[in-house]
């Protein structure tokens, strides 16, 4: 049988145009402190129209199969990856996070993702046994993510001190935690931090004395590179059961993971608008919590007969998120309006 294999002219492509994109993607909001809708909206056509772009190549240099196996892969990629949306946005509430220090995690989570991904992939088979036990914990983890995002509904402040953060008391005991973020470091050395008048009260923010200490921002990253990997746990075997050829299921992958995060912002700028939202999102927590229990159950203890495709999963996802937004038009909170009485 014949196999695409690792073209050399199509590797060198695939690597250059990525590289360039994140560098420009990069570069653009180097100096941005807030994402608007517009510009992530614009970034997710782009990254869109790139990925289609690649399957162009493909077709023209090689032929339909190779790039309509290309295709399949990385719609398949994408639908699964909708899942990523909910949890990251769960994820940056629980810390506090605001827009634009979410995009250079962001930026960060994508590059070990490129790693780790060419790591699954090309292991990929060894990886199936972990799945439905890895997947039980996460589902509990999502769950937990969802009662918490529950829990702080409405608190729209920023947290200025994360001493008492589940994160914290984790990694707490590891390495030394700055507990306050500083500026958009993931790290700061000690000399940064003990000098001046300020010493004294940045002692208390520290949970104990070292050379470098992490920051929540670092923190933050970690969490999210935990969830990213444990949802290609399930992505990961599921491309490669529609795309045995290693090159075009890391394509796929890649391609529809560097259009999530600007389709995160989209989702994410969405909730200061759309009052109802939040608690799609909150519903939707749940149900990926009970889908990936249910596929764990189905994989690791006996098949229940119940499967959720990828397909309806979406239709799920996007059924529920119009739900919300259907709802903020139709039931606006009226917050302003309230205030605006009460002082007269």
């Amino acid at each position: 049988m014949e196999h695409f294999g690792f073209p050399m002219e199509a590797i060198a492509i695939f690597v250059t145009v990525v590289a360039v994109s994140i560098y420009l993607d990069l570069f653009a909001h180097r100096k941005t402190d807030e994402i608007s809708v517009a510009d992530a909206a614009k970034w997710s056509v782009f990254w869109i129209v790139l990925a289609l772009g690649f399957y162009g190549y493909l077709w023209g240099r090689f032929s339909k199969e190779w790039a309509d196996l290309y295709l399949a892969g990385y719609v398949l990629e994408k639908s699964l990856s909708v899942d990523n949306l909910m949890v990251f946005m769960a994820i940056f509430a629980s810390f506090g996070i605001r827009s634009g220090l979410q995009h250079r995690i962001l930026y960060w989570g994508i590059i070990g993702a490129l790693v780790f991904r060419a790591i699954f992939v090309l292991i990929g088979t060894s990886l199936f046994m972990a799945s439905p036990w890895v997947g039980f914990v996460f589902a509990i983890l999502v769950a937990w993510s969802g009662v918490q995002m529950l829990k702080s509904r409405g608190d729209g402040e920023a947290i200025e001190d994360y001493s008492d953060h589940w994160s914290v008391r984790l990694t707490g005991k590891m390495m030394p935690i700055y507990t306050r973020l500083h500026l958009d470091r993931f790290f700061v050395r000690h000399e940064e931090l003990f000098v001046g008048r300020e010493e004294a009260e940045r002692q208390k923010s520290v949970t104990r004395m070292g050379a470098l200490y992490a920051t929540p921002a670092f923190l933050c990253l970690a969490t999210i590179e935990t969830s990213d990997l444990a949802f290609s746990f399930d992505s990961v075997p599921a491309v490669i059961a529609v795309t045995q050829e290693p090159l075009l299921v890391y394509a796929a992958m890649i391609f529809a993971i560097l259009g999530l995060r600007s389709l995160y912002f989209v989702l994410a700028a969405l909730t200061r608008y759309l009052v109802h939202l939040e608690k799609a999102v909150i519903v939707l927590l749940f149900y990926i919590a009970g889908k990936m229990a249910l596929q764990s159950w189905n994989h690791a203890i006996g098949d229940t007969g119940l499967h959720i495709s990828p397909g309806a999963s979406l239709m799920v996802v996007l059924g529920v998120l119009a739900l919300g937004v259907v709802a903020s038009f139709l039931f606006p909170e009226k917050k302003d309006d309230d205030a605006g009485a009460a002082k007269g």
